[in-house]
């Protein structure tokens, strides 16, 4: 059952004031495959969403955002550890365990890993997780750790997740036939406010302190599952349905990211959000905001998705920031430097410290980004479309970004300062920036397991 007096607390929110004086709340939003492209203030003109432009007026948008895959769990195992997820042997979705041992990695992830939850918690933080986790549990996967292994004093995950909240149940639809279904109190296009719920109720509880919550949203990972009402808010004379459904989906996720803000107000919170990775078919080039790749693949849709940091009276809104290049590998330094809090013992952060970005600065980056999607060709999807299967390597330092396979072939060059849409190879032009990014990627990809 849903909380019982959860809009009393929601209301009463906007008036209390939530967090240590130093230490603020920090919420990260992560919505499921969400391309670069999706929110108008990244050039959609499907659909408007104007709280996620209030996101982006009243705080820092950031036009070279990364996350750590161009596939859900790595993706959110580079959140939490802020590390490459390659190290901790995730480097494809989450599944059953003869699908893990196919794509040549662990069943969950490591609870001896780094963890942002577990570091915040040791700082004085109330800790949550809500809504999708995809780093263990779900299907025959039933030894995985629960939340408080990583550092989370609550936890209400999905399906895939140790525990799954029961509002939620389990799915309406089985992956296959280990798979119990349970009935879900919550529809699928009611989950997102749920979750938002669920967020501004943990908040409110622990008033006094400091919160951290991972919000990761269902939305917009396929299918598209709006209401009517939803429906017909957005719908066009002569519009094919799947594209209503895409528009209903988008509309009613900022919806509530726009709840979510109003229930903010006021209080000292820093808000990160991005997407997990890019946009899934349908319309994976449209939402891709021009750029080549999608969702499983590294080209630049694959990897690039919206990032905006937002702490209203601390930061000055209304900041693009097309000069640095961030990742969320970097959410677990740059929050232990926000929120005062010790980095764990003999860390070795991939990320660096972005906290004069997320305050509106343009720091250059120091360190390359490395990523790896796909170990063999057998076990791991792939885009349909040939232009958007990528090498399996990738390599970011300064402007250039070079991708090949880790047996060495099928290296392309790129300079992302004049063409950040991947349409020119440059190889034969740049002999030596390629062998020197090509040691790299090669020496880097042997280091992990």
């Amino acid at each position: 059952m849903i909380r019982t007096g959860l809009l009393t607390a929601v209301a009463l929110l906007v008036s209390a004031p939530l967090g240590a004086a130093n230490q603020p709340n920090v919420v990260i939003v992560l919505v499921d495959d969400f391309g670069w492209g999706d929110p108008s203030c990244y050039g959609n003109t499907m659909v408007k969403t104007p709280n996620m432009d209030r996101l982006a007026t009243e705080g820092v948008r950031f036009t070279q955002g990364y996350v750590a895959a161009p596939i859900c769990s790595p993706s959110r195992c580079g959140i939490v550890t802020g590390q490459f997820p390659a190290r901790w042997k995730i480097t494809s979705f989450l599944q059953t365990k003869a699908g893990n041992r196919a794509c040549e990695q662990a069943d969950y992830l490591d609870p001896k890993a780094p963890s942002l939850p577990r570091m915040l918690k040791e700082a004085g933080y109330a800790t949550a997780h809500i809504g999708k986790w995809h780093l263990g549990g779900g299907r025959d996967v039933t030894d995985s750790p629960k939340f408080k292994e990583y550092g989370y004093d609550l936890g209400l995950g999905t399906y895939e997740s140790p525990e799954p909240a029961a509002p939620l149940g389990l799915k309406t639809t089985p992956w296959g036939p280990q798979d119990k279904l349970e009935p879900q109190q919550v529809p699928r296009h009611e989950r997102s406010k749920w979750m938002v719920d669920e967020t501004l109720a943990f908040l409110k509880k622990n008033t006094g302190k400091p919160c951290f919550v991972n919000l990761w949203l269902d939305d917009t990972h396929t299918p598209f599952v709006p209401s009517e009402a939803q429906m017909n808010a957005v719908r066009a004379k002569g519009e094919a349905e799947l594209k209503t459904k895409y528009k209903a989906v988008l509309a009613d996720l900022d919806k509530q990211i726009g709840r979510l803000l109003d229930g903010l107000k006021g209080t000292n919170t820093l808000v990160l959000f991005l997407g997990d990775n890019g946009a899934s078919q349908p319309f994976a080039r449209e939402r891709g905001g021009g750029l080549r790749g999608q969702k499983l693949s590294l080209y630049e849709g694959g990897i690039r998705v919206p990032f905006v940091a937002w702490w209203p009276d601390k930061v000055k809104g209304g900041v693009v920031n097309d000069k640095t290049v961030i990742a969320s590998i970097d959410f677990l330094p740059t929050l232990a430097s926000v929120c005062d809090a010790k980095l764990p013992k003999g860390y070795a952060p991939d990320g660096e410290d972005m906290t004069a970005a997320i305050k509106g600065e343009a720091p250059v980056r120091t360190k390359p980004l490395f990523w790896e999607y796909g170990r063999n060709a057998t076990a791991f999807a792939y885009p349909k479309d040939n232009e958007h299967r990528s090498p399996n390597l990738a390599v970011r330092d300064g402007n250039w970004k070079l991708l090949m396979n880790a047996d060495g072939t099928g290296a392309e060059l790129y300079d992302l300062s004049k063409d950040h849409v991947e349409a020119k190879n440059v190889i034969a032009a740049h002999p030596e920036v390629a062998k020197r990014l090509t040691e790299k990627v090669l020496t880097w990809r042997k280091s992990v397991p």
